[in-house]
């Protein structure tokens, strides 16, 4: 069994360019399990063969592997020191900020940078890459649809400001979507773009081996300009920042020096 799922991730990266080498086995190897059963596939190889024969299996696959859970505010007290403390220094310092939400999953957080964004100038001066591996999330995403759950901790005005909303749910207003720039992604493999004042990675280097997170925090540093912020997830605190060149300015808050 273990040989047949190392030929299945072999087989992914040559159809796919996605190493899943590079992610926790066990984890990864318990989820495809659990998907590759319920399809009725008794092995990794005869799933592989039907997933290059039906482009529903091989897009339920890629939303399996990508772990999507997100929603807006994700950890509201971390977006509040965003807000209040990193954003007004990042603003005063460039007239057009560059922010990056990586692996942004169904939109929810470009969205949230979007809607705090709007607070300290117009969208028309700000730009914000939205990026991920998953290109049907990413469509999902552009809609900009979401239901009641995903939105239990935004304020109420902010609903009425940045949200239509009807009796199935609430739809991103067009101003935020226009903001936002969506574009398909691999952080493990791809070369990243420069000069960014804020990265939002959360929630997803917990997934990654050590080596692997190593290698992404040195290129978020590369990536971003000096004094520019790395934002990660609750759980992906970076024990040595300066190996990276970054120093701590907050609680999960990265300042590259």
């Amino acid at each position: 069994m273990k040989c047949d799922y190392k030929q299945f991730i072999d087989s992914i990266k040559r159809k796919t360019g996605i190493d899943l080498n590079l992610y926790k086995e066990a984890q990864m190897k318990r989820r495809l399990s659990s998907l590759r059963d319920k399809r009725g596939y008794s092995d990794f190889t005869s799933y592989f063969q039907a997933m290059l024969k039906d482009e529903r299996l091989f897009n339920e696959f890629l939303e399996r592997m990508t772990i999507n859970v997100s929603e807006f505010y994700r950890n509201p007290k971390r977006w509040e020191v965003l807000e209040n403390k990193i954003l007004p220094r990042l603003i005063q310092r460039t007239p057009r900020p560059k922010v990056w939400s990586a692996a942004c999953s169904t939109g929810e957080e470009p969205y949230t940078l979007a809607i705090i964004l709007s607070q300290f100038k117009p969208l028309s001066q700000v730009s914000i890459l939205a990026t991920d591996i998953d290109r049907a999330i990413l469509e999902r995403a552009k809609v900009g649809f979401y239901v009641e759950r995903s939105l239990k901790d935004v304020p109420k005005d902010i609903l009425l400001k940045a949200f239509t909303k009807d009796v199935l749910g609430y739809t991103v207003k067009d101003e935020f979507k226009k903001a936002i720039k969506f574009k398909q992604g691999n952080l493990l493999a791809d070369r990243f773009d420069t000069d960014f004042d804020l990265i939002v990675c959360r929630n997803v280097m917990i997934y990654f081996t050590e080596e692997a997170k190593h290698e992404l925090y040195q290129k978020f540093s590369n990536a971003l300009k000096p004094g520019g912020i790395l934002f990660v997830g609750s759980t992906e605190q970076i024990f040595n920042p300066s190996n990276y060149g970054f120093e701590t300015e907050d609680t999960f808050f990265y300042r590259k020096m």
